[in-house]
C-alpha cells in the first residue's frame, strides 16, 4: 500500500482512498506526491 501526500494541504492519503477517485478526501485537490524516505549521504573518498 503506497502512501501519498496532498501538495496543497499536505495531509497522507492512502491508495485505499485513492481507488474510485483521485481527489484529497480533505481539501479536493488532485495533486499528489509519494514522500522520499530520508537517505543518508556518504562522503566520497
Amino acid at each position: 500500500m503506497a502512501a501519498y501526500k496532498c501538495f496543497k494541504c499536505g495531509k497522507a492519503i492512502t491508495t485505499n482512498n485513492l481507488e474510485k477517485r483521485f481527489v484529497c478526501v480533505h481539501c479536493g485537490s488532485k495533486i499528489f506526491f509519494k514522500p522520499r524516505k530520508h537517505i543518508a549521504k556518504v562522503k566520497a573518498e
